[in-house]
């Protein structure tokens, strides 16, 4: 939780990119699977690790956040 915290700054949030992660998500999808549907990882990650912080995308953190956990959006 603490290392999911350091994603919580706004400059995380990319537009373009949150309006994709949402749409991929509407349906449960595993984390990598969806972030690699919209786009390099590289640039997609730092923004979906921003959106639960936002509300706009729920995964359980009760477990161990790794590239096969099931996201899906929150609203």
């Amino acid at each position: 939780m603490q290392w999911l915290a350091g994603y919580r700054h706004p400059r995380h949030l990319v537009e373009p990119v949150v309006a994709g992660l949402v749409e991929v998500f509407m349906e449960p999808v595993p984390l990598m699977k969806g972030a690699e549907t919209v786009g390099d990882p590289i640039a997609v990650l730092p923004t979906l690790f921003h959106l639960p912080w936002s509300r706009r995308l729920d995964v359980d953190l009760a477990v161990r956040l790794d590239s096969s956990s099931i996201v899906r959006a929150a609203w």
